[in-house]
């Protein structure tokens, strides 16, 4: 089957004449063509952004892409169900090749006073340094803390009417039951993307969070970041395995947060959704250019069968015009969508902008998401589009080249 639809190098030339022979029509084809495909590439580039966007927004600045935990710790947030020897697991957790960094962290609810009111908080102990960054817990910058330094979230700063440079007290219970106290300088005021940190949050660093609460070498979380966000089910499972981490929770983002993966899902489903609704025009559009031209072309059909043409070249050179119409809109299209995703990439798409003006962000399971995307693509994504037009012009040549190869010369010379 596939030897019959390829055209000898004569009925390529023919058919790309024929191509042209009405070019007011075949132009129109074109843009019709190279419209949809640039509209599917633009389409797939803000839903691979959007998908990358939620991914990286929950997994950057608080679940990374696996966290480990004692157990039971996740329900009941004992202060003393920790992870011991912190250090060494996570200096194996770093040997890992698949892993980018990993960090620990201890969370302690305190109260905390600027004056003789006191306020419910949250004590974050992390290393200030490794979460730091764009896509992670302190995403301003601040630089690195010093001794009895602290961050607070920007809700709870102006509930507490603190402000930078300000000596708060610090009051909590250490694992072992003992008082745990201390007076912490502001050293910012910080806006993070996790809602829990920015209403209760007080940031400081991890040894000092750990002498603070009487923790030795303890951490209740630990959280790691991998190189590729689709490797992290492997990395979890790979970790569990070890003997280090016997007994210990050991769990990826996606079982961290289904809520988010089907959320990801339902955005790719929609993505599907319009590409096969932009593929339907495309087809239609090719399809009645072809029928138009067979209709148009029955009598010269009529003439090569009556000198002897054989039905299978007709259908060849029908599925090649075919093709050709496909192909130059697609490449057409594709490269006009690639420039328009390299512009869009590099300034990014404001949402909020284009909706007037409204927030920047959105609040949402206890993350903030900015508003802002970064249009993205892959080569497979570009591949993928080509190799659908050319799929759908193939399909859509089917009937006209099936038609034409049926006719009888007589009827057709006669024009019938």
């Amino acid at each position: 089957m596939t030897s019959v639809l390829i055209p000898s190098r004569s009925t390529a030339r023919m058919a790309w004449r024929n191509l042209w022979r009405n070019r007011r029509r075949t132009i129109l084809a074109l843009v019709a063509i190279g419209l949809s495909v640039t509209l599917v590439i633009a389409y797939t580039s803000l839903m691979r952004a959007y998908s990358g966007w939620i991914v990286e927004t929950i997994t950057g600045p608080m679940l990374g892409h696996v966290q480990m935990h004692a157990p039971k710790w996740r329900k009941d947030r004992l202060m003393d169900r920790t992870l011991r020897d912190a250090g060494a697991l996570l200096d194996q957790v770093r040997r890992d090749p698949n892993v980018a960094d990993a960090t620990g962290r201890i969370y302690a609810p305190a109260l905390a006073a600027l004056g003789e009111e006191g306020f419910a908080v949250m004590v974050v102990g992390v290393d200030t340094v490794a979460e730091s960054g764009p896509t992670r817990l302190i995403n301003e910058v601040i630089g690195p803390l010093t001794a009895r330094q602290a961050l607070v979230g920007r809700q709870l700063a102006e509930l507490m009417g603190v402000r930078t440079g300000d000596e708060i007290a610090v009051v909590g219970q250490g694992i072992d039951g003992s008082l745990a106290n201390d007076l912490f300088t502001v050293k910012a005021i910080v806006t993070t993307p996790v809602d829990l940190v920015n209403r209760q949050g007080i940031i400081i660093g991890v040894a000092e969070a750990q002498t603070l609460f009487a923790m030795r070498d303890e951490v209740h979380e630990i959280v790691v970041h991998a190189r590729r966000a689709e490797a992290a089910a492997p990395l979890a499972q790979r970790l569990s395995a070890g003997p280090a981490f016997s007994g210990a929770e050991v769990l990826d983002w996606q079982t961290l947060a289904p809520e988010m993966v089907n959320l990801v899902r339902i955005a790719d489903l929609a993505g599907m959704f319009v590409l096969i609704l932009v593929f339907i025009a495309a087809a239609a559009g090719v399809a009645n250019t072809m029928v138009m031209a067979t209709f148009e072309r029955t009598r010269e059909f009529g003439m090569l069968l009556a000198l002897g043409t054989h039905p299978v070249r007709l259908v060849q050179l029908v599925v090649a015009e075919s093709l050709a119409l496909g192909f130059i809109g697609a490449l057409v299209g594709s490269a006009i969508g690639v420039a328009i995703v390299a512009v869009t990439h590099r300034t990014g798409i404001d949402y909020a902008m284009l909706t007037g003006g409204g927030p920047s962000e959105l609040s949402f399971a206890g993350m903030r998401f900015s508003l802002r995307f970064y249009p993205t693509l892959d080569a497979i994504d570009v591949v993928r589009a080509i190799g659908a037009v050319a799929v759908t012009s193939l399909v859509a040549s089917i009937w006209p080249a099936v038609r034409a190869s049926r006719l009888q010369p007589v009827r057709a010379l006669r024009g019938a």
